[in-house]
């Protein structure tokens, strides 16, 4: 049986979180999309593009780093937790410094203050305690439920609170506010080792050495991700930006919900048999196959009766949608499926396949995004995405059967 029994407990705790988190977000989006404007969901929609743009940008790797480790992780929680401070603190001074070129860039001066105010986000992330990590990486997927459960409804009824009370852009920032103080104070009452501030400087550069091709991943990831949306935002404005992102999210619930769900679970059981190729293959077949199968159905639904969704859920506001969701549908499972070799390539080692394969995906994007922007809208920022994962295909197949061969 090996990990199999676990692999499935880890995947029904994790599916579980997802659905229980989806329905929550899927009630909250239908009420806040009475309460606030699309234009509003646009203001927060382009701080939380700087928000997670500079995440990325300065992304460290520690945690896949800590899970990679076959040893007790013990002696590098302090060092990383130092590592992530200083990383939330350079955070937020960035944000803050160039929020005002940002608001400019866009042409939305109501997008500046709350671009000020989810600053302060990354420097309370940057106290949560490195060791949470572990929960992962021993496959203690029960206990990432609850935690993250908890986490995510007061994020949720904070921002439902405040958009009652103020119909204002920066209720989703009081609701991320509140769940990164809460995951920190979690974090340290109930997670083991608690890190001190005790820095040791050949395990950082341990931890900032092999971070890199993760780090390096994380910005073709990001712009790969959010370059249509950056087009979007700059070319046809704020409005559109906001029904493109909800079209955007609805559309990729194949990633969300199965890849993501998944890759979560089988990153950390990957690892642990990396050095048995034969077992290796046989799980990796088996959740590619599972993964395929699940997202094409999730996808052909999304495609089908996309139209019926937003009309019932969203209203009329958001019919403008419709098109564009049919077309990232496909993007979706595309995303989907692909998107499951991740997890085997870090697993064995191999970050800066993930790198190469992402950097050529920025390739499609960055060729096309601008000039199907510019001719058909909302439609053509959907084409050039899925433009962008087709021409991923041929390197993903080289990079696997290389490590199988």
């Amino acid at each position: 049986m090996g990990y199999l029994k676990n692999t499935i407990k880890g995947v029904s705790w994790i599916a579980t979180l997802r659905i229980a988190t989806r329905i929550i977000t899927l009630l909250r989006t239908v009420l806040l999309a009475r309460l606030l404007v699309p234009s509003q969901f646009g203001v927060f929609g382009i701080a939380s593009l700087i928000l997670a743009f500079f995440e990325v940008l300065t992304e460290t790797g520690v945690n896949v780093f800590l899970i990679q480790q076959k040893k007790d992780i013990k002696e590098y929680i302090d060092s990383a937790w130092i590592v992530s401070i200083i990383r939330g603190a350079v955070l937020s001074l960035s944000i803050v410094l160039l929020a005002p070129f940002i608001a400019s860039f866009f042409s939305s001066q109501e997008s500046h203050g709350v671009i000020l105010f989810i600053a302060i986000i990354p420097f309370i992330r940057g106290f949560i305690n490195p060791a949470i990590i572990t929960l992962q990486k021993d496959l203690q997927f029960h206990k990432e439920f609850w935690l993250r459960l908890s986490i995510f409804l007061l994020d949720s009824f904070i921002v439902v609170i405040f958009a009652f009370s103020t119909h204002s852009a920066a209720s989703f920032v009081w609701g991320l506010l509140a769940g990164a103080l809460f995951e920190v104070i979690l974090s340290f009452l109930f997670i083991q080792p608690r890190p001190k501030l005790n820095f040791e400087q050949d395990k950082v550069k341990r931890i900032m050495g092999r971070g890199k091709w993760v780090t390096l991943s994380g910005i073709f990831t990001y712009i790969a991700q959010e370059g249509d949306n950056v087009a979007v935002g700059k070319i046809l404005g704020t409005a559109p930006l906001g029904i493109y992102q909800v079209a955007y999210k609805f559309s990729t619930l194949p990633i969300s919900e199965i890849t993501d769900v998944v890759s979560k679970v089988v990153f950390p059981v990957y690892t642990k048999i990396s050095h048995e190729p034969v077992r290796l293959f046989r799980a990796f077949i088996r959740t590619s196959l599972a993964i395929s199968i699940g997202a094409s159905l999730l996808g052909a639904i999304i495609f089908l009766f996309s139209e019926t969704i937003i009309s019932v859920l969203l209203g009329s506001n958001w019919t403008s949608a419709v098109p564009v969701i049919k077309i990232l549908s496909i993007y979706g499972v595309l995303r989907a499926i692909f998107g499951s070799v991740s997890s085997l390539f870090l697993a064995v080692g191999k970050q800066e396949y993930i790198a190469s394969m992402t950097f050529v995906r920025v390739l499609g994007l960055a060729i096309t995004i601008v000039p199907l922007t510019l001719r058909y809208g909302l439609i053509g920022a959907g084409y050039a995405a899925l433009f962008s994962v087709l021409i991923e295909l041929p390197m993903i197949m080289l990079y696997t059967i290389k490590i199988f061969r």
